[in-house]
């Protein structure tokens, strides 16, 4: 079947460098200004997808994910911040997912773990938590975007490049190394 882990793992670093690319079009006021509504910041979504990533992937395999030391409410709070502290925060948590994951193997896909009591497979934890990596990232991004408007610097295939794109569809996803894992 290939390697599994190896493909969740590529799929995190795509989302990652996603995110990081809209939080570098951003300045300290830019990543605090909430959009309408009841929505978060930029900087909120970072603290808590950094929160998350941090209690879910410490101790994976051996602790409930839900640790007791995380605040996830605090996480939420407005927050004045600089560019520095949110990178900061976003490769904190990113640091303990990719961690936790270059120790994995695909025989540890039936593993069970545990999150907030609840018995999951490996490969269910990490699918679930790869999708709400998605999900704040594509928050991040298209508020970034709202926020950049003309100015903003594309991430993926610009409107009207994918003729380009098709001669080149690695510019978007480089090639991963599947034969790092057993």
């Amino acid at each position: 079947m290939g390697n599994i882990i190896g493909s969740i793992e590529s799929e995190y670093q795509r989302y990652r460098k996603l995110g990081e690319g809209a939080i570098a079009q951003l300045d300290d006021e830019e990543l605090a200004r909430k959009p309408a509504g009841a929505g978060n910041s930029v900087a909120t979504i970072v603290w808590h997808l950094a929160g998350n990533l941090e209690s879910r992937f410490t101790d994976f395999l051996s602790t409930d994910g839900e640790k007791p030391w995380r605040d996830r409410e605090s996480e939420f709070l407005p927050r004045s911040v600089t560019k520095a502290e949110v990178t900061s925060r976003w490769d904190a948590g990113w640091q303990v997912l990719f961690s936790t994951i270059h120790g994995l193997s695909d025989a540890q896909l039936d593993t069970m773990v545990m999150i907030r009591g609840q018995q999951l497979s490996v490969c269910d934890a990490l699918l679930r938590s790869l999708s709400h990596a998605a999900f704040h990232v594509g928050q991040i991004v298209f508020f970034a975007k709202s926020i950049r408007g003309a100015s903003w610097e594309y991430l993926t295939i610009p409107p009207g490049q994918s003729s380009s794109y098709n001669q080149s569809p690695t510019m978007e996803k480089a090639p991963r190394d599947v034969t790092r894992r057993k």
